[in-house]
Parts: structure tokens; sequence; C-alpha cells
């Protein structure tokens, strides 16, 4: 009696883990690391262009909390980040993978971006 018990404790843990697993919101399904590539590159033209002074980013994904980026990012306001041209021109494939970096390094992260 005891052995199916557990048994029956044990499955109920695992049912349970394997559910809240499916509901877990990991953010968005872009490459972090290409977003951070691809998020300095758009710095770098804009800066080319004489829009922004230095080539560092002015905004860091430290900046804000994650629920903050994602407001950002599905309304597709990026007037903060300035360089509104380069942002344009951007590719939805290459604004997720900022969007990606953006979120996985945001303040309330588990590892926020400690530099800019």
């Amino acid at each position: 009696m005891l052995k199916k018990i557990i048994i029956l404790f044990t499955l109920a843990l695992f049912t349970l883990g394997s559910v809240s697993a499916v509901f877990a919101d990991d953010g968005p399904d872009g490459n972090k690391r290409k977003g951070k590539y691809t998020y300095r590159k758009l710095i770098k033209a804009c800066h080319e262009r004489g829009e922004v002074e230095s080539v560092t980013p002015t905004v860091s994904p430290a900046d804000k909390k994650m629920a903050e980026w994602k407001t950002i990012f599905e309304s597709e306001n990026f007037t903060a980040f300035g360089c509104q041209p380069e942002w344009d021109a951007a590719s939805d494939a290459d604004i997720l993978d900022i969007y990606s970096y953006f979120y996985s390094s945001a303040a309330d992260s588990p590892t926020p971006a400690t530099c800019k």
C-alpha cells in the first residue's frame, strides 16, 4: 500500500512539473547572441550616419525589466533608442533577435547586463 502511495505521489509531482514547464514563459525565441551583435551593428550604422555621437549604445538591456521590454518590442515603439531609420530597415528576424537579447539581459533577468 505504501509503495502505491509513493508511486502515485511521484507520478503526480512529475505531472505537475511537466505541466508547469509547458506554461512557463521563457521569453522570445530569437537568438540573443545574434541580437547583441545586430543591436551594436544598428547603433554603429546610426553613428556613421551622424545621429548619435558614440558607437557605444546609450540604451542598455539592464535599464528596464523584462515586462517593460516586452511592452516596447510588442508595440514596436523604438523611439527611446533613436536611430529610427535603422529600426525601420531592420528585418523582423533581426528585431526578434534584439528583443531576445534585451529580454534575457533585463534588470530582473537571471543574467542582467552589467555594462553598456
